[in-house]
């Protein structure tokens, strides 16, 4: 979940476990992730659109739980 002060970024908190994630001049301090799914006509949610955020701690915890793993891609970090 994130929170906005005239349209900059405050804060934002992990949906799953409720830790707020370290944010410093509107950047992120620690690995998160973040969905924005926008459902389409043969989805049950047919016109929604669900965002979230997850620390990283919860993202482990839940892609650890799939049948078939993610897929692991090296990147290249680039400053």
């Amino acid at each position: 979940m994130r929170k906005s002060e005239n349209s900059k970024l405050t804060q934002i908190i992990c949906n799953a476990c409720g830790r707020e994630l370290k944010v410093e001049k509107e950047i992120i301090r620690e690995g998160y992730f973040t969905a924005d799914v926008r459902f389409g006509y043969f989805s049950r949610k047919d016109g929604m659109r669900h965002a979230f955020d997850l620390c990283e701690d919860c993202y482990d915890s839940w892609i650890g739980r799939f049948v078939i793993p993610v897929e692991e891609v090296p990147e290249t970090e680039l400053l």
